[in-house]
């Protein structure tokens, strides 16, 4: 999954100044399940950016567990995976267990034709309540169009504390290197004996967290752009997998960040293509021909003394291909003549000239 990380990471913010978060979890979660419903070339492209699909399936549901804690300050893992659906499609008996088996999946009714708004607020306050109200509105105004009849999301929420909280009125204002030149910002401090490593031209430090979780910073000797670029799937789990225990002194600032992404020219820049086209096949999610319309992610990561909770969302939203025609507009603003009868003998029971209905 380390590949992938990579290679959305860059598509997603391709200017190495760019501060940027985000939830490979999340997305692979959501796209994952738009590959198991996907048919043919809609298939084949989702899971080049993937991997092997029985693997991820393996690594999500390994992941939305925690270690059980008796601690006070025991860790929160919360996952959802929704397939919202307006009622004038069928979701495939299939799917729906299959959703059900990862993460215990649901699928739900939404009015997306009748009701856009109505829809897009049932799907804000699932994510919002899953996130603990830190994503509020995922979907935007105006993201539910005339096509969308559908939506799959995931929802994602942690919260652990660190092992070794940093020092208790240790954090003070200190300069911190940026393109524009030197800022002060909070800077906590921790002299603890935790997982490093100095390999490759970098330093990595493994800050454990309740649960089973770990925040591990990786500082660049150099610019971050051109060690970054350097990185692969391999070598990066190669510096995660490196530390071990040391005593360090680490100064790590106070932060949050913040990411809201439409990721789906990311997505056809990766060669994920034919699923958004009239060529895309999601005939193992429903008999109706769907494509996908947007890949909307946001995510947020705040990180403190005690500390890291984070949230993310992602929505596959998706369009029906075979839409009606539009309509004919008829607008009876001026007089006209309404008639009431008996359909089979045509017998008329009333008939009226209207020429001033005030």
């Amino acid at each position: 999954m380390l590949d992938f990380t990579l290679s959305l990471h860059r598509a997603v913010a391709p200017d190495p100044g760019e501060q940027v978060c985000w939830s490979p979890f999340s997305v692979a979660s959501a796209l994952g399940l738009l590959a198991l419903g996907a048919r043919g070339p809609s298939q084949d492209e989702l899971t080049a950016v993937l991997g092997d699909l029985d693997a991820l399936t393996s690594a999500i549901a390994g992941a939305s567990r925690l270690a059980p804690s008796d601690d006070e300050d025991a860790p929160v893992l919360a996952v959802s995976n929704t397939l919202w659906a307006d009622d004038t499609i069928t979701i495939h008996r299939s799917f729906a267990e299959l959703l059900a088996g990862w993460s215990d999946g649901s699928v739900r009714s939404a009015p997306f034709r009748t009701e856009p708004e109505k829809a897009r607020d049932m799907i804000n306050e699932d994510v919002a309540e899953t996130t603990r109200q830190l994503i509020p509105e995922l979907l935007a105004p105006g993201t539910i169009r005339r096509d969308t009849v559908s939506s799959l999301v995931n929802a994602l929420y942690l919260k652990s504390a660190w092992r070794y909280p940093f020092e208790e009125g240790g954090t003070s204002e200190r300069p911190f290197t940026t393109a524009g030149g030197p800022v002060d910002v909070p800077m906590m401090m921790l002299n603890e004996r935790v997982g490093y490593a100095a390999r490759d031209g970098w330093q990595v430090v493994s800050l454990p967290g309740k649960g089973g979780v770990e925040a591990v910073v990786l500082l660049p000797d150099g610019e971050l752009a051109d060690a970054e670029a350097a990185l692969t799937g391999q070598s990066l789990g190669t510096l995660l997998d490196a530390p071990d225990p040391t005593q360090v002194q680490l100064s790590l600032p106070r932060m949050k960040v913040k990411t809201q992404a439409e990721l789906s020219d990311a997505l056809q820049a990766l060669g994920v293509r034919t699923v958004f086209t009239r060529e895309a096949d999601l005939g193992g999610i429903s008999p109706d021909w769907l494509a996908v319309q947007s890949v909307i992610h946001e995510s947020v990561l705040k990180v403190d003394e005690q500390g890291f909770e984070g949230a993310a969302a992602t929505a596959v939203m998706l369009r029906l291909m075979s839409l009606p025609p539009e309509p004919v507009v008829v607008t009876a603003d001026r007089p006209f003549l309404f008639v009431v009868r008996h359909k089979e003998t045509g017998v008329v029971y009333f008939v009226a000239r209207v020429t001033d209905p005030s």
